[in-house]
């Protein structure tokens, strides 16, 4: 007979044998979560439709005709490359709905947009090809790009690619080029902004940016930023174009235009990326513009002294460079209980750093799993401390004490009380120097 074994939750077995338990060693589980993800609607002239889609910074760079239609490269991408200098991971969601996809009798157009009108089906004759039997040499070609090639003898045994549908029952034959006709990219009203934000609201995201220029959508963005921040404890920034109203430190307010185009607000792609890629213990001061539109930077000191107080995020001349003013919200109505450091960005990106992480921490290792006792407190602590001592190692906080946190029993048995005190650091911005000349 056997003797017994495996493993044990209490010492109550009863044959003789052997029972171990194998179980990890406790780690640190507090780590701190990267940063570089960012939201944006847009209109575009191909992709799905209804949806949020992610592309990440390597699948744009070599899916970007698939993705959006156009080679990595074209003029249409502008503000998409601008986008993708500073983040790892992009969500997009189509705003223009209803629109047609182009076809013609060989295939149908992938996604509605007139970006399909661009393809095309060219059927040759394959080397294998005889009279008796023909085979033939089926490619889609988008401008002068060949996407796809497939050989056939008939077109139900085509398969559709990432760009179109073919219809089974067409009757093949030799074409120099059949031209996909009639897309068209619908339109793009004001509710299609609210069924984006409907939509992207369960995503972990960093910046969400909004390129519109209509006060009424501007106001609907920082009624979700702030709904999102201070009621469900999702903390990210979102940037609009000349928003200074909204006075809160989860809005960012880009001022500048275009060069030749005073209103336009494609620097909102840049920006709403640099925000997103920003690690938790730098800033963006004096960050120098990388991106390719011509920013309007023609502003008087006093005018940028004005743009400061109101909240606006600037981008300036430095000689032959153009940079970031200083890095700043729309925050100024500062009071006891929220100083005028709440309108510092990089400020807001550690305590939105502290607030994602912990509770990332709760929900995945606490909440259910470990009783609220003296022990179960004393775990959340140590890695809540942890967690902090990691952020002064990266010297985004300072003087930072263990004693600084404190996890008590709450009013109920389930709940938990944290104090927590942090000071957060940012960069230098201003020297005052004083030289005594002997």
């Amino acid at each position: 007979m056997a003797l017994g074994g495996g493993t044990f939750t209490t010492m109550n077995k009863i044959l003789p044998g052997t029972y171990i338990n194998f179980v990890s060693a406790p780690r640190a589980s507090a780590a701190l979560s990267d940063r570089g993800i960012a939201a944006m609607p847009a209109e575009f002239d191909w992709g799905p439709e209804g949806a949020v889609f992610a592309v990440e910074s390597g699948e744009f760079e070599k899916r970007s005709l698939e993705l959006f239609g156009y080679p990595y490269t074209h003029e249409k991408l502008k503000g998409l490359r601008d986008l993708f200098r500073n983040i790892r991971k992009g969500y997009f969601y189509r705003l223009n709905t209803g629109g047609e996809p182009a076809k013609n009798d060989f295939a149908t157009a992938l996604h509605p947009g007139t970006r399909g009108n661009s393809l095309r089906i060219v059927i040759e004759a394959a080397e294998a090809s005889t009279e008796e039997t023909p085979v033939y040499d089926v490619s889609t070609w988008m401008d002068d790009t060949r996407i796809d090639l497939q050989t056939v003898k008939t077109a139900a045994q085509l398969h559709d690619n990432a760009f179109v549908r073919f219809q089974a029952e067409a009757t093949l034959a030799a074409t120099a080029g059949a031209n996909l006709t009639g897309g068209t990219d619908g339109t793009a009203g004001d509710a299609a902004y609210q069924t984006f934000l409907d939509q992207i609201e369960p995503y972990t995201f960093h910046a969400l940016g909004c390129l519109s220029d209509k006060p009424a959508v501007k106001a609907l963005f920082t009624a979700f930023t702030k709904r999102m921040r201070d009621e469900s404890g999702v903390k990210f920034q979102t940037v609009l174009h000349r928003y200074g109203q909204a006075d809160y430190e989860g809005v960012i307010s880009v001022e500048n235009g275009l060069t030749g185009a005073a209103d336009d607000t494609s620097a909102v792609w840049w920006t709403t990326g640099a925000q997103a890629g920003c690690a938790v213990n730098k800033s963006l001061t004096n960050r120098v513009y990388d991106g390719e539109f011509e920013i309007d930077t023609q502003y008087t000191q006093a005018q940028l002294e004005e743009g400061i107080q109101s909240g606006g995020f600037l981008l300036h001349r430095v000689g032959d460079e153009t940079r970031v003013l200083t890095d700043i919200n729309t925050f100024v109505s500062a009071t006891e209980e929220r100083s005028s450091d709440f309108g510092s960005n990089q400020t807001i990106r550690v305590l939105d750093q502290i607030g994602n992480d912990i509770a990332a921490l709760f929900n995945t290792k606490y909440n259910g799993q470990v009783p609220n006792d003296a022990a179960g407190r004393v775990s959340l602590w140590n890695d809540i401390v942890r967690h902090h001592q990691q952020l002064q190692t990266l010297r985004a906080i300072q003087t930072f004490e263990p004693e600084n946190v404190t996890v008590e029993a709450g009013d109920t048995k389930k709940a938990v009380v944290v104090t927590d005190r942090v000071t957060p650091v940012n960069a230098m911005e201003q020297l005052y120097m004083v030289c005594v000349v002997a």
